[in-house]
């Protein structure tokens, strides 16, 4: 079951967290997006108040999970915002719904595949979360990712963003550790995807390289790069991010 929130009315968005992450995390850029829009904020199984039933889960289950529950809810054409695994899953959903999204968007994601030596960082975290517990590794995890000099400036938000991650249950975090570890190579689907595309990347994103962003622009109908900016755009340049979205979202037929 998909636990949500939605408010305005409009063309619908559906904003997908990213790992460890929840729906809160949207509260800033729905409330002005529902101005113009049906906007919907989820929570993934397995996060927030959504529960993951198996212990384990593959991206392309999800995919499966939110197609069903937007047939659900009666939501047609959806544009779907993605950030980190939620670009992962927006791309998912794209590769299976096609033409029944208006649009997707990537907010500090990837196409990418994990290389090798991320996938070895996934299996190292693997092993210390059953060793250690989610909240030792929320500590470390939620501060690196935002740029150095936000990291002072937006305290609060990063003392806020890691007590909603304590809240992720072990089961889920260590499923989706393996789904975004074993996801495949979704290029030729950002490629080949028919509605409007939205790429937004941090220069200084430690997640997600700059270098692997550029691969995407020429594809892209619109693509931004936020310089000082990490992992977390949607934080570190709330009020640049919220208007890059608002003309995406304007732009769409």
């Amino acid at each position: 079951m998909i636990k949500f929130v939605s408010n305005g009315k409009g063309n619908p968005i559906i904003l997908i967290h990213g790992f460890c992450e929840s729906k809160e995390m949207w509260i800033t850029h729905s409330k002005e997006l529902a101005k113009s829009h049906t906007v919907y904020c989820i929570d993934l199984p397995g996060f927030g108040e959504s529960p993951l039933e198996q212990d384990n889960i593959t991206l392309e289950e999800v995919a499966v999970i939110l197609h069903d529950w937007i047939e659900e809810e009666g939501i047609q054409n959806p544009a779907v915002i993605g950030h980190s695994l939620g670009g992962y899953v927006a791309l998912a959903m794209a590769e299976l719904m096609g033409n029944d999204l208006a649009a997707i968007g990537l907010f500090h994601s990837t196409a990418f595949p994990d290389d090798e030596e991320k996938k070895k960082t996934r299996n190292k975290t693997i092993t210390f979360i059953k060793k250690h517990g989610v909240d030792k590794f929320i500590d470390s995890f939620v501060p690196p990712l935002f740029s150095e000099q936000h990291r002072i400036t937006h305290k609060n938000k990063i003392e806020e963003l890691t007590a909603l991650g304590k809240k992720s249950s072990k089961k889920g975090v260590l499923a989706y550790l393996s789904a975004m570890r074993d996801r495949k190579d979704r290029m030729e689907v950002w490629k080949n995807f028919l509605g409007r595309k939205l790429m937004i990347a941090g220069v200084l994103d430690g997640a997600v390289k700059i270098e692997g962003s550029r691969m995407h622009e020429p594809y892209a109908d619109d693509y931004f790069e936020l310089p000082e900016v990490g992992h977390m755009g949607m934080f570190e340049e709330e009020e640049k991010t919220l208007i890059i979205i608002q003309d995406f979202l304007s732009k769409i037929g």
